[in-house]
């Protein structure tokens, strides 16, 4: 079973248009399973923020050749899939052998993404992704990739934490068509994040810093009401 979501506001006017679309092409399982993946997509791609990547991608190869550019943006986003991937993987056994139920990482992850959702929202650095001496040493870094692209901007606490949530219920052998959905929802993810950072020049002389800090704030609203349902179906599950 993956995660319930209950925020039926925010389902009704984002997700439910997009599942209904395909209702009379699936079964009610079918149906559902969809719905969920579309929950993921929406919860993955707030939490990992493509947009903020934009100004930091901008920032960090300023004056930098094109190729310099794409090499660095290609092997950041193949690093970081191959971390989510791992931790999809073998996610949760490693909660199992620490004896750490899902629940209780439910309501811990959703407690760390309510941490991001406020950084998003008022546009200040909580100390989730990178600290100030970290910041400092990007700045000499030759390769940029790994260091703090890969981790912690694409495959940070919050993302890892997402995967964890979502693909800890979920067995790849015995409900193989949901982890692979969710895998291909991971990757679209970052897709989109690896052209937005291969577009990153071309998309601040559009919207500029103050755009992307605009567009941050909205979607750190969202994630804000998902971190606390992550909450409380944690405490429901533990408690109740």
């Amino acid at each position: 079973m993956l995660p319930s979501l209950r925020l039926e506001g925010l389902y009704e006017f984002m997700l439910r248009p997009a599942a209904w679309a395909f209702k009379s092409g699936f079964s009610a399982g079918q149906h559902e399973m969809l719905e969920q993946l579309i929950k993921f997509f929406v919860v993955f791609f707030v939490v990992v923020e493509p947009v903020s990547l934009v100004p930091l991608f901008a920032s960090l190869t300023e004056g930098a050749s094109t190729a310099y550019k794409r090499r660095m943006a290609c092997k950041a986003v193949l690093v970081a899939g191959l971390i989510i991937v791992l931790f999809a993987l073998s996610g949760a056994a490693f909660l199992k052998v620490m004896g750490i139920s899902i629940d209780a990482f439910r309501i811990f992850g959703g407690l760390l993404l309510f941490l991001v959702a406020l950084e998003m929202v008022f546009a200040r650095e909580s100390g989730t992704r990178t600290s100030s001496d970290e910041k400092e040493e990007t700045r000499k870094r030759a390769d940029i990739s790994v260091f703090p692209l890969a981790f912690p901007f694409l495959a940070g606490p919050g993302a890892l934490t997402t995967i964890l949530l979502w693909f800890g219920p979920v067995s790849p052998t015995a409900e193989s068509v949901q982890f692979v959905g969710l895998l291909a929802g991971a990757a679209l993810v970052l897709l989109i994040a690896l052209l937005m950072m291969l577009g990153a020049s071309r998309l601040m002389r559009v919207v500029g810093v103050t755009g992307a800090n605009v567009a941050n704030r909205l979607l750190g609203v969202v994630l804000g009401a998902l971190a606390v349902q992550f909450v409380i179906d944690g405490l429901r599950a533990a408690f109740f």
